[in-house]
């Protein structure tokens, strides 16, 4: 089985003008952030700050969800037909920030969260998991999969249930559906990776033409936050890297990444050993697009459309897949989530 790549030409004038403005501010900034314990604490304030530049959408409803030890929120937006909100009887997509594992968190992706409600017409269950320096990668993962055996304890069949994330948290949505799995748990219906982090192994990466062209991701950080997460471990270790783990099983699988970003080979390589692993696959690559362009939805018309792509194919594949079991009402605010 090959996978099936599919090609987005063009890049509007928008996007080339973000780009541009991320090569400006945001790749300076990255550069010269310091991956260590006194670089990594205050990394919180981003995900603080977010709602200055990224302002909560009015048009979604947000419900917090606390888990204890880490927190979540219901995210539900209107259909794309304005009328209502999106409940989908069943379905949920469940979605994991990106950030590098440190940084970023509910505030910075809600209006990206949001977007995929709308263009899915399902509810996302967004989930801030512990991240460093306060939580190495396996609690990270233990926390995902901690959120999606509460989707099934509270009735959400899994074949109606779409497992997201965005960079480290497309690394974070393989990672823990593979160890979902190896718990025992049922494989929900879908993956969709945006521009994901797959192999830990950095040196495809630094060698590709793209680490020159990235807008706003530089080399030498992703070599640093490599070292961080395996802590002196081998980076071609399967429980490290979802490019090397027990992929058979695996639902099938949308990756979106931008043509010029530098985890552009991540994305290849998965798509490729995927195909190998009998997993359907469709890899988008998109143009001239940053490091996910989706959050630029309102600035950047090819943002709003890849999201379009991400809502049909929760639709697909989350539609007649299992009749939906006896749900539990929706905990509000007040309960913690068991």
């Amino acid at each position: 089985m090959d996978p099936v790549i599919e090609s987005r030409p063009g890049a509007t004038v928008r996007a080339r003008l973000t780009a541009r403005g991320l090569r400006l501010t945001a790749r300076p900034l990255l550069s010269w952030w310091p991956l260590g314990p006194r670089g990594l604490r205050p990394a919180f304030a981003i995900d603080l700050a977010a709602p200055l530049a990224l302002p909560a959408p009015r048009w979604a409803r947000v419900e917090p969800v606390p888990f204890g030890d880490f927190r979540a929120e219901w995210v539900s937006a209107p259909d794309p037909s304005g009328t209502g909100t999106s409940d989908a009887g069943g379905r949920a997509v469940l979605y994991f920030h990106g950030g590098g594992f440190f940084s970023c968190g509910l505030r910075t992706h809600r209006r990206l969260v949001a977007r995929i409600s709308a263009a899915s017409g399902a509810p996302v269950l967004s989930v801030a998991y512990r991240q460093l320096p306060a939580a190495p990668l396996a609690v990270s993962v233990a926390d995902c999969v901690r959120a999606y055996r509460w989707l099934l304890d509270r009735g959400y069949a899994p074949g109606r249930i779409v497992v997201a994330g965005d960079s480290a948290g497309g690394f974070l949505a393989f990672a823990a559906t593979m160890q979902a799995l190896a718990e025992g748990l049922p494989s929900p219906g879908g993956i969709v990776a945006l521009a994901p982090l797959t192999d830990l192994d950095h040196t495809s990466k630094v060698a590709h033409e793209n680490a020159r062209l990235d807008a706003y991701l530089p080399a030498r950080r992703v070599e640093r936050l490599a070292g961080l997460l395996t802590e002196g471990a081998v980076p071609l270790d399967p429980m490290a890297s979802p490019v090397n783990g027990p992929l058979e099983g695996l639902p099938p699988v949308l990756i979106q990444v931008g043509s010029t970003e530098m985890l552009l080979p991540d994305a290849e390589l998965m798509a490729g050993r995927l195909a190998r692993a009998g997993v359907p696959c469709r890899l988008q690559v998109w143009e001239g697009q940053v490091h996910v362009f989706q959050v630029f939805a309102d600035l950047v018309p090819e943002g709003l459309a890849a999201l379009h792509e991400v809502g049909a194919f929760v639709r697909e594949h989350t539609a007649a897949k299992a009749a939906p079991v006896r749900r539990r009402t929706r905990r509000r605010a007040k309960d913690v989530a068991a």
